[in-house]
């Protein structure tokens, strides 16, 4: 293959995981709106669920989100009594998210559902494919500093 050949076929690949990263995007949001949520609010309810009780900086490193935008989150999530706010007893400073009752039940009854619909759109691949693509998606994903260091050398001309 020559240069221009393997840019071709980087940027197709390219093409083709924007394509498939906005359909499972598009798929979740629409099954997630079904339930009165948007896409943030269910990533908060699920990490607690999955995981339990957390400092509410780090549901937002962990689901990618801005400490404003955490906070109008949480915020709503509140209002509707599924998750309330409790300050770590040992460090006041810290404050954690925690699923009330109301919460684990909503999120408790829309994961199954959610979780089979996610089932249903790798219908197509089997465990071997997926474990290949989970295995090249994170080796691509490796290369997430490299291309910081390089927006910064292009920046800085």
């Amino acid at each position: 293959m020559n240069n221009n050949e393997i840019s071709t076929n980087s940027l197709r690949l390219y093409s083709e995981i924007c394509k498939a990263n906005r359909m499972l995007t598009d798929a979740s949001i629409n099954n997630i709106n079904c339930f009165g949520l948007n896409l943030t609010e269910f990533a908060v309810l699920e990490l607690l669920y999955q995981k339990g009780d957390l400092p509410i900086q780090q549901i937002g490193k962990r689901i990618l989100i801005s400490s404003g935008n955490m906070t109008y989150v949480l915020d709503k999530l509140e209002a509707r009594h599924y998750i309330k706010r409790l300050h770590c007893p040992k460090d006041r400073r810290v404050i954690y998210a925690v699923l009330t009752e109301e919460g684990k039940r909503v999120i408790s009854s829309i994961f199954p559902v959610h979780k089979e619909m996610i089932h249903e759109l790798f219908a197509q691949l089997n465990s071997v494919e997926k474990d290949m693509l989970i295995y090249l998606l994170k080796k691509v994903g490796l290369n997430e500093n490299k291309s910081q260091c390089r927006d910064n050398l292009i920046r800085n001309k």
